[in-house]
């Protein structure tokens, strides 16, 4: 186990965290790394080149725009979304980046920032080459990274490290493992992530990120239940969830005993709204699949009797978990495997998460789990337009819907299923692998390609 819960869960903006998180992230480590070796100061020109998913789907994911904020020193989980606008009229208006906010060079997309929509490099399908010149057009330093899900970027010639890098108590590597280890100390699952975080940060720090990710989750909900509109990138699709928020909290006089189910659907469109408008969002685990853990916590805390600021804390640690054994085991990049690999896995991380929240026991958990994701594998990545709103937007909302029914059924059994968390995870990366191309988040398949753009 090297991943940490709050690598599964980082606070970020939309629309994307593989293309528009990971390429900031790039940027700025580029840039930092120019820095690092004082060479910096004699940069004249940058020139970046987004190869594959980045290239074909980037400037609808916001790939060139975060390119340019990343350059210039700004952070995913720092920026003010508000500012972006200005800030990016400035820098275009210019023609020019300020890189780390100090070195002023000359910048000009048209020339400088090259989409390979027919090349892909060899290591990922989200390939980008950052190349830095002194003033006489010599190569200062070049250096080329892959975001390869969540946010989650790696360089091709030397990979970062995983950020936590200290031995943790209760290493686990597959979900089996995970359940012998609890059962041979009497551990829950949320437990083991809690000790094991307990590595990296003490307590304090542990519970008040997780209240940070919490904050951010109600306040991204709050923000989509009142912004209305349309949403930007072409396609004219009206922000709903203020509507339809509306429409549940009139009732009428008979309740309507599915109203939380709707509810369900309403909080995942309002998170998914605002990433698509660019908002501050969690990754969790991605971006596009960012409504479906905050739209399930919301239905524990509104609708759950008995609910509780402890209960939510063990499911966000029981929900990382499980994030940890796709991203450690299969892979979280809709680039890489579709969209089971982002929605599909948060289906399976809110399911499973629910079940500790409400009491339930380990192999409980990991049967929830399971079945999130045993009914996902071969879920395509095919944004309409490039853009992160069909059918992004509403998958999210029967994911959740489907996450607490996942629940629901786990915990009337004993525990015992034919199919394992381990095997379904295998399944859904084997499946990615199988998949063709078109409809790994390229927007040349499915709906992306059937769908005439209105």
């Amino acid at each position: 186990m090297k991943t940490s819960l709050f690598e599964i869960f980082k606070i970020g903006i939309g629309p994307s965290s593989s293309h528009t998180v990971g390429p900031m992230r790039a940027a700025g480590d580029f840039v930092a790394d120019l820095g690092s070796k004082s060479i910096l100061v004699n940069v004249r020109k940058v020139q970046v080149e987004l190869y594959g998913s980045l290239a074909l789907t980037g400037r609808g994911h916001g790939t060139d725009r975060a390119v340019l904020l990343g350059l210039c020193g700004e952070e995913p989980d720092q920026i003010d979304p508000d500012k972006i606008e200005a800030r990016l009229a400035a820098l275009r208006t210019t023609r020019a980046l300020v890189l780390r906010g100090v070195y002023v060079i000359p910048f000009d997309e048209s020339r400088d920032l090259y989409f390979h929509k027919s090349e892909t490099l060899p290591g990922h399908s989200n390939g980008m080459r950052f190349t830095a010149y002194d003033d006489s057009g010599d190569t200062l330093a070049q250096e080329v990274y892959y975001s390869v899900g969540g946010g989650f970027i790696v360089r091709q010639e030397a990979p970062s490290p995983p950020s936590p890098v200290a031995p943790v108590p209760y290493p686990f590597a597959s979900a089996d493992e995970l359940l012998r280890k609890c059962e041979e100390h009497g551990m829950a699952i949320w437990q083991v992530a809690f000790e094991n975080e307990k590595t990296w940060r003490n307590e304090q720090e542990i519970r008040r990120s997780i209240s940070q990710i919490w904050s951010v989750m109600q306040a991204c909900v709050k923000r989509g239940l009142e912004a209305e509109g349309i949403l930007p990138g072409g396609l004219n699709v009206r922000r709903r969830a203020p509507n339809l928020a509306k429409k549940l909290s009139a009732g009428g006089a008979s309740p309507d005993p599915l109203a939380p189910m709707d509810w369900v659907t309403v909080f995942a469109i309002a998170v998914n709204e605002e990433n698509a408008a660019g908002g501050r969002v969690v990754t969790a685990p991605t971006n596009g699949a960012a409504g479906v853990i905050p739209a399930v916590a919301h239905y524990y805390k509104r609708f759950v009797k008995g609910a509780s600021d402890e209960g939510l804390f063990r499911y966000l640690l029981t929900a990382g978990s499980i994030g940890i054994l796709y991203k450690e085991n299969a892979s979280i990049s809709g680039a890489e495997v579709g969209c089971q690999g982002e929605v599909g896995v948060a289906c399976s991380m809110a399911a499973g998460g629910l079940v500790a929240a409400l009491g339930g026991n380990n192999r409980q958990v990991e049967h929830a789990a399971e079945i999130g994701m045993e009914h996902n594998p071969g879920m395509t990545c095919d944004p309409i337009g490039g853009l992160v709103q069909i059918p992004c937007i509403e998958r999210n909302a029967m994911a959740a819907v489907k996450a607490v029914s996942a629940c629901r059924l786990a915990m009337q059994e004993a525990g015992e299923h034919k199919v394992s968390l381990d095997q379904v995870i295998r399944t859904m990366y084997e499946t990615g692998r199988d998949m063709q191309t078109r409809y790994k988040e390229t927007s040349l398949g499915g709906l992306a390609l059937n769908i005439i753009e209105c």
